[in-house]
C-alpha cells in the first residue's frame, strides 16, 4: 500500500477556483478531482462555461463532484460573499485574471487588485472557520522580468517595481506597454494579498505561485487560443512568435498544476512563494531559496522540473 502523506485539508473537501475556464486552472481542477477533492469554479457566465461540464469533466459533474457558480463582475465590493457563504470552501485557488494586456494600466491593475481584495475579504468574513488555504496564481513577472543571458539574484524582498513604473508611466498606451501592465497587476494583487494578511490576520493561509511561460497539452480546444497554442503556431509557420518567450523559460502546465495543488495540501507550504523554473541550470541564479523540489516531487508527483519556494 501507498505511504498515506498528511494534507492540509482532507479528501472530499470542496476547493473553489477562480477563473475555472482558464488553461491552468482546468489543469488544477482535474488533479484535485482525481485525488478526490471536490471543485467548485467561479465563471463570469454559466452558459458560456457549459462546455467545461459538458466536455472536460462530465464524469465529475455527474458525481456531482464539480459544479460551477457565475459571478458576473468579479471586482464588485462583496462580489464573493454569497458563494463563499454557501460553499464553505476548505481552500481557495485565485487563478483569475485579465489577459487582454490592455496597454491601459487603469482598466487592469485597479480591477485586479480589487479583486483579490474582495476574494480574501469574503473567505474572512463569512467562512472564516472553513477555509484553511488561499492560492494565488501569479506570475514570475511579479518578481522581475526575465532577459536571454543575464543573471539575475533574485530574494523574498524581491518584485518587478520596474514594470509597475512602465505600466503607470504616461501616456500613450502602446500596445507594446500590455506586457509591463499585466506583469504590474501581478505585482500589485500580490502584494495586496501579503498586505490583507499583516492587516487582519485571517486564520488561513496563503501562498502564491509564480511561473514563467506555460505551455503542454489542452484539456479542450480552447485553449489553444492562449499560450497552449504556441508551439503548434511556430510549427504552423508563425515563426515570428519563436522569439517572443526567452529559451528556457518555459514550464509544464501539469508541473504548475501540480504546484499549485501542493500548495494547497502540503501542511508546511504557508506564507509563500512557490516558482518553478523549467531547467537545473536556473538553479544556480536562486541558491538562496528554500529548495522544495524533493517534498513537492516525493509528496505530489514525478516532477521533471525543480520547484523552488521561499517565504514572503
Amino acid at each position: 500500500m501507498a505511504e498515506q502523506h498528511p494534507t492540509a485539508i482532507p479528501p472530499g473537501s470542496l476547493v473553489l477556483i477562480t477563473g475555472i475556464t482558464s488553461y491552468v486552472a482546468s489543469w488544477v481542477a482535474k488533479d484535485l478531482l482525481e485525488r478526490g477533492y471536490r471543485v467548485r469554479g467561479v465563471v463570469r457566465n454559466l452558459s458560456q462555461a457549459a462546455w467545461l461540464t459538458q466536455d472536460v469533466f462530465p464524469s465529475f459533474a455527474t458525481a456531482a463532484t464539480f459544479d460551477l457558480v457565475e459571478i458576473p463582475d468579479l471586482a464588485a465590493p462583496n462580489a464573493f460573499d454569497n458563494v463563499i457563504r454557501e460553499s464553505q470552501p476548505s481552500a481557495i485557488i485565485h487563478t483569475a485574471t485579465p489577459m487582454s494586456f490592455d496597454p491601459d494600466p487603469h482598466n487592469v491593475i485597479p480591477p485586479v487588485v480589487s479583486t483579490m481584495t474582495s476574494l480574501l475579504g469574503s473567505a474572512a468574513r463569512v467562512a472564516s472557520s472553513s477555509v484553511k488555504r488561499f492560492i494565488y496564481t501569479s506570475s514570475i513577472g511579479a518578481v522581475y522580468s526575465p532577459q536571454v543571458d543575464t543573471p539575475a539574484t533574485l530574494t523574498r524582498d524581491s518584485w518587478n517595481y520596474a514594470a509597475v513604473e512602465a505600466a503607470w508611466a504616461p501616456p500613450p498606451y502602446a500596445p507594446e506597454r500590455g506586457g509591463k501592465v499585466y506583469a504590474a497587476s501581478k505585482v500589485e494583487a500580490e502584494r495586496s494579498m501579503f498586505q490583507f494578511m499583516e492587516e487582519n490576520g485571517p486564520v488561513f493561509t496563503v501562498a502564491s505561485v509564480d511561473p514563467f511561460f506555460i505551455l503542454g497539452p489542452v484539456l479542450h480546444e480552447r485553449h489553444l487560443q492562449g499560450s497552449a497554442g504556441w508551439v503548434r503556431n511556430v510549427y504552423g509557420g508563425e515563426a515570428k512568435v519563436a522569439g517572443v518567450i526567452p529559451f528556457g523559460c518555459q514550464i509544464n502546465v501539469q508541473d504548475v498544476a501540480a504546484l499549485h495543488v501542493a500548495a494547497v495540501l502540503d501542511p508546511d507550504v504557508k506564507g509563500t512563494d512557490c516558482s518553478p523554473w523549467p531547467s537545473p541550470s536556473t538553479s544556480t541564479w536562486f541558491s538562496p531559496f528554500y529548495v522544495a523540489s524533493t517534498q513537492i516531487d516525493s509528496l505530489w508527483r514525478t516532477s521533471r522540473r525543480k520547484v523552488f519556494a521561499w517565504p514572503r
